[in-house]
């Protein structure tokens, strides 16, 4: 039988220090000055206060290049992205802009890794996920993965991520019924963060987390890049060596728009 890891002291809402936090404009996004430990005691908190129907859910969405290159281009988009009430640096090139602001971002907050932060203070705190996204195949995986590595962690529910807009309100009752604090949103960009902006108030989840193709990574599907190349902001590079035909366009598209933007649109917020 494997033991229950001992819980640690529930934080107070809004009295933890750690709640405490800076945001700066990066490529024209408000992106929060935080670190993995810290965004997760934030999760944590506030989870728990939604527990009590202190709050409605909160959009927590991830600045990547391919975010900011989007939200510079399509103004319907930007919009979307502004309804977050926190946005997390997942890519490296947005903690690197940062550093021109005076007020620079801790670290790299990348949702493949956050997953396991996340997963990590969930099971110590008796907080539950839902995994909604990707294939039913790759969502099983992903379930299981994180069984394996965290005993504990309730999930309390999961669905691939293949439905039309008709069935949205349906699929928020499923999750509400399954009583999870955290959702998992991995539909892809731009579906993920419009399923989230148009739902949030159909939701009960304390937070509710754009994460990309996070569940293929911790499924295996994907691989990372090797740690110099995730540290030099060269993750792309190696994911379009992977997946030229998928991702080439793409990259050729979105790349020079996001250093455009990543160099004119980012500076320190009062």
């Amino acid at each position: 039988m494997v033991a229950k890891p001992q819980r640690e002291t529930p934080l107070r809402e809004r009295r933890s220090g750690e709640r405490l936090y800076r945001r700066v404009l990066v490529g024209g996004l408000a992106t929060a000055c935080v670190s993995r430990r810290q965004l997760g005691r934030l999760m944590v908190g506030d989870c728990l206060a939604a527990r009590q129907g202190r709050r409605r859910p909160k959009l927590v969405f991830a600045a990547n290049g391919h975010a900011v290159a989007m939200a510079g281009a399509d103004r319907g988009f930007r919009k979307t992205f502004e309804a977050a009430d926190l946005v997390h640096a997942d890519g490296a090139p947005v903690v690197f802009a940062s550093k021109l602001t005076g007020a620079p971002i801790p670290e790299r907050s990348a949702t493949t890794d956050f997953l396991h932060d996340a997963a990590e203070m969930a099971q110590a705190h008796g907080l539950a996920f839902f995994l909604l996204g990707a294939s039913e195949e790759i969502n099983a995986a992903c379930a299981a993965t994180l069984n394996a590595a965290y005993p504990t962690l309730a999930i309390a529910g999961r669905r691939h991520g293949y439905f039309g807009e008709q069935e949205e309100a349906a699929i928020c009752e499923e999750i509400n019924r399954s009583g999870a604090d955290v959702l998992w949103v991995g539909l892809g960009v731009p579906f993920e963060y419009e399923f989230c902006a148009r739902n949030r108030d159909r939701l009960k989840a304390g937070w509710i987390v754009t994460c990309g193709g996070c569940f293929n990574f911790a499924a295996g599907i994907y691989r990372r890049a090797p740690g110099w190349m995730q540290r030099l902001g060269l993750e792309w590079l190696h994911r379009l060596w992977r997946e030229p035909k998928r991702l080439f366009w793409r990259y050729a598209l979105t790349n020079p728009v996001a250093a455009f933007l990543l160099l004119t649109r980012t500076r320190a917020l009062r």
